[in-house]
Order: C-alpha cells, then sequence, then structure tokens
C-alpha cells in the first residue's frame, strides 16, 4: 500500500510503472529538501540541530489549516498565516533560547535539550488548540493532467513547484544579498565577521526566522497530502535528518541533490517491498554513508565550530 500523497502502483514493470515511481520520488524529496534545508542553514551558520523541526512543521500546518477552518479566509490566506506563524517561532528560538546559550562551551548539546523542550512545548499547544484528532488541510489544490496512462495529481505538481521556488528563493537570499553575505562570513569565521562590522546576533535571529519560515511551509506542504496532526513532523524530521547525513551537515548545495535521491529511493523501496521497509532502508542507507563518507556525500571533511 502506498504511503499517502503517492501514485497509486499498477501492476507490471513497465513506463507508467516508472513514472508514477519517479513522480512520487520526486515529491517527496521536494518535501523533504524544503524541512532539510532549514536544518542545514542552521548547522551550517550556528552549529544548532533544530529538534523542534518536527514541532515546527505541525504549526505550520495548523496554521494554514486555521485560516478557513478557524477564521472563515480564503484558504490561500493559509499561506502567510503559516509564515508568520513559522517566523515568530524562530524568534522566539532566538530570544528565549539561543542568545542565552550562543556563547557557553556546550552550546550544541545545550541547543538539543532546549529544543527538545521546545518541541514538547509547540505539541502540548497544538493539542490544547486542536485536539488529538487528524484533521484535513484545508489548502489544497485540485485537479490532474496525464503523462502516457497515469494521473499526476495537481497537488503533486504544486509541491514540486513550490520547493523549487523556496530553494531558489533561499539560494539568492545567501548569495545574492547583503544578509546572506553576513550569513557566509558568520559560518566562515565568527570573530572575523564581527571585527568586520557584522553583527552575528541579528544574523543568527535572521537564520532563526528563515528557518523557522521553512520549516512551517513544509509542514504546509506535508498536510496537503496526509492528514494534520500533532505528531505529523515527526517522520518527516527524521528524513530530513537523514538528507542533512547524505548531503553533508551545513552543505546547503547538496541538500536538494541528497532529498530527490532520498525521495526517489523510498518510492521505489515503497512500491517494491512495502510501505513499512521504506524507512529501514534508509536508516542502513545512512549507516553505509557515515562508514564511507562520515562527512556525507556532498560535505566537507571538517566541519569547524566556529
Amino acid at each position: 500500500m502506498p504511503k499517502p500523497g503517492c501514485l497509486k502502483p499498477i501492476s507490471g514493470c513497465d513506463v507508467d510503472t516508472f513514472i508514477q515511481i519517479l513522480v512520487s520520488g520526486l515529491t517527496l524529496g521536494a518535501m523533504y529538501a524544503i524541512s532539510a534545508a532549514a536544518l542545514s542553514l542552521l548547522w551550517g551558520t550556528l552549529n544548532l540541530l533544530n529538534m523542534a523541526q518536527g514541532a515546527m512543521l505541525g504549526a505550520g500546518g495548523y496554521a494554514a489549516y486555521s485560516a478557513a477552518a478557524v477564521f472563515g479566509l480564503n484558504p490561500l490566506f493559509g499561506i502567510p498565516l503559516a509564515i508568520a506563524v513559522g517566523a515568530l517561532i524562530g524568534m522566539i528560538m532566538y530570544a528565549a533560547i539561543v542568545r542565552f546559550i550562543i556563547a557557553t562551551p556546550q552550546f550544541e548539546t545545550s541547543a538539543i535539550i532546549a529544543t527538545i523542550g521546545l518541541a514538547i512545548i509547540l505539541e502540548n499547544v497544538i493539542l490544547k488548540l486542536f485536539g488529538a484528532y487528524p484533521a484535513g488541510q484545508t489548502l489544497r489544490f485540485d485537479g490532474h493532467f496525464r503523462i502516457g496512462e497515469v494521473v499526476v495529481p495537481g497537488q503533486n505538481l504544486f509541491i514540486l513547484a513550490a520547493s523549487v521556488f523556496l530553494l531558489l528563493v533561499l539560494g539568492l537570499i545567501v548569495s545574492r544579498t547583503s544578509l546572506g553575505r553576513a550569513v557566509r562570513a558568520t559560518a566562515q569565521n565568527r570573530e572575523a565577521a564581527q571585527l568586520m562590522g557584522v553583527s552575528i546576533h541579528r544574523v543568527y535571529a535572521a537564520v532563526l526566522v528563515i528557518s523557522g519560515v521553512f520549516a512551517a511551509l513544509s509542514g504546509v506542504l506535508l498536510s496537503s497530502l496526509t492528514t494534520l496532526s500533532p505528531t505529523m513532523g515527526y517522520d518527516p524530521m527524521v528524513k530530513a535528518f537523514i538528507v542533512c547525513v547524505l548531503a553533508g551537515l551545513g552543505s546547503s548545495s547538496g541538500t536538494l541533490v541528497a532529498a530527490l535521491m532520498l525521495g526517489l529511493i523510498e518510492a521505489t523501496v515503497q512500491y517494491t517491498l512495502g510501505v513499512r521497509y521504506g524507512l529501514p532502508v534508509l536508516l542502513v542507507l545512512v549507516i553505509l554513508t557515515l562508514i564511507w563518507r562520515p562527512s556525507g556525500l556532498f560535505g566537507t571533511a571538517r566541519v569547524v565550530r566556529l
């Protein structure tokens, strides 16, 4: 049985089957890429592993759901609402957590513990506001198109297009803006960036806001294919971490390639062996990657805490 949101398999090993696996894999990979990009950005700049990523996905999904289901607005208003919620959570992470522990000797460990606590808080807030019962995302794009005999849902096309657009926007921000130059300078050498007049705390706050926005939008895309629940982000968070490990933590350029590879592998395994074998195969792949190339497929051999 295919994973929710994936195309239904057909009998026979033919072109139509290949197209179905390809579309399903690209859709899964696109969703993972957005979440992994947020994790990779945080690690590359702050050396921070955000264990609240899954809860932030859920918060973004429920924010988009609230636009129509709670406030009676057009479902499209769910997108800016999710962006606002993601940005707010990112700012709270900086103001309540990161700025107090960034200079401590055990920052990485403290950040993991603190973000686990934030995840628990976010999940309980969602439970209090919306309850534990699953709900359907109101922001969906109907319609379909055909590739040969295969019917491709319009939602899959929207997810692919939205993911590529968001990653292009992130790439432009990092490579073409003054904020992006400050982020790259801070990631390379924090002390040198400070000496050159870069406000590293503004950089940290901006990176956390961007990461929060990407996590929230990833939750919107995910919930449009499955259902909303307070724990909906846990599995995608694990897959995003797997993508980061395969690409190399802090390697933004390899994140998209690794995410698409992972999505295609998962779709192929689900089709040939069954859904329950998807995650175990990916975990084996991670173990083999860490043994063969600990820095990841696209990462550098050594990551320095700056």
